[in-house]
């Protein structure tokens, strides 16, 4: 026989495990369609679950209609507020105006956390020199800062970012500075043999080995931005939700105080699904697990 020629016996296998292969791929993926619906059923039966009972319970006086308020009125008081709109204005722009004061919080605060982490962990005679000033700070209850700021900035919208910086700052900075403390030695050093400067290092290895840990900080550091812009809007503002809350809170409304938490929820989960997918374009490369 020409050692060219395979004989059938021994191709068969071949392709009966790739068909395996093949099936368990296509079996694994069915599985976790299967496990992604379940998961989502579960969380819709679960919503319904509650808000049934609480819409009971309110409508049989097991509690207290004037405190707990129901999901009925509630969802009558946002559909007041976006077909009629506010005291205010228009509820649209009560939540840009929150968001406005946010976003521009997040940004400054994470810009700033990013560059002192990534400086304090590269350079240990700053990070020894001004690490027990940054634990005092971090140490003071953020939240009380902000009527200082309203005294400061005024109840425009500065004393509302300046709220939510200082929020965002903290989380995003211990972050970066880890991850520039945990960066591989080994790639450090192989750029260093190639003639790699410091901002180089820095910049190509450093940064990028740290983005995953900094990427961790901006899931909850936005929420502590919203935090601060509606503290702020609590404490005294002329628009956004904060106000809402406020002035709901004052007329006795409870259904406007869970409406306007309603409110800040979606805006919340909206920009939590906005970062989520920015992550996962970015670490493409990256396995991911389960689906939640």
């Amino acid at each position: 026989m020409s050692p060219d020629v395979i004989p059938d016996a021994q191709v068969a296998p071949t392709t009966t495990e790739s068909g395996n292969k093949t099936n368990r791929a296509h079996s694994r993926a069915r599985a976790a369609r299967r496990r992604k619906i379940a998961v989502m059923a579960a969380r819709v039966l679960l919503l319904v679950a509650v808000l049934g009972l609480w819409e009971v319970f309110s409508r049989t006086k097991v509690i207290d209609v004037f405190n707990f308020s129901m999901p009925s009125k509630i969802w009558d008081q946002v559909y007041a507020w976006v077909m009629h709109g506010t005291a205010q204005g228009p509820l649209g722009e009560q939540i840009w105006y929150t968001l406005y004061e946010a976003l521009l919080g997040w940004i400054l605060g994470v810009i700033a956390g990013v560059v002192f982490g990534i400086v304090l962990g590269r350079i240990t005679f700053l990070a020894d020199v001004l690490g027990p000033y940054i634990k005092v700070l971090n140490s003071i209850p953020r939240i009380v800062l902000a009527p200082i700021f309203m005294i400061w900035f005024g109840l425009g919208p500065a004393s509302k970012v300046a709220s939510a910086v200082v929020l965002v700052f903290f989380p995003v900075f211990f972050n970066a500075f880890q991850g520039a403390r945990e960066v591989d030695r080994n790639l450090v050093a192989n750029a260093r043999i190639l003639g790699a400067s410091n901002r180089r290092v820095t910049l190509q290895v450093v940064i990028p080995s740290a983005t995953s840990w900094i990427f961790t900080s901006l899931h909850i550091s936005f929420g502590f931005a919203l935090i601060g812009a509606i503290v702020g809007e609590y404490l005294g503002a002329t628009k956004g939700i904060g106000l809402l809350i406020s002035q709901s809170q004052g007329t006795f409304n409870t259904a406007g105080v869970y409406a306007a938490m309603v409110v800040l929820a979606v805006v919340a989960l909206a920009a939590e699904g906005l970062l989520t997918f920015a992550e996962r374009r970015i670490f493409r490369w990256k396995p991911t697990g389960s689906d939640s």
